[in-house]
């Protein structure tokens, strides 16, 4: 278990703790899944993907890019420069 990865996990379950809340209700103000919420309270796998740290950092009020998060997955759904080029 890395550091950040176990600090992300007690917030979570201390949040919901705080909260008095279920992982479902987790999700549910979080917009990610349930799988998602225990996978990260469990720390069972890799850093969160870019939306869902953004969306954790949002529900603990943490700051923006507090969070680790998985650089092998992007999420942006950006065009490549060239890719308008030559349309219209």
């Amino acid at each position: 278990m890395s550091e950040e990865s176990e600090r992300l996990a007690k917030a979570l379950i201390e949040f919901r703790e705080a909260e008095d809340i279920s992982a479902r209700e987790l999700a549910r103000r979080t917009q990610l899944s349930q799988g998602t919420i225990r996978l990260h309270e469990s720390d069972r796998g890799r850093p969160p993907v870019p939306i869902a740290a953004r969306r954790f950092e949002e529900v603990l009020g943490w700051a923006p890019g507090s969070i680790p998060t998985d650089s092998g997955e992007t999420t942006d759904l950006e065009l490549p420069p060239d890719s308008a080029a030559g349309t219209g």
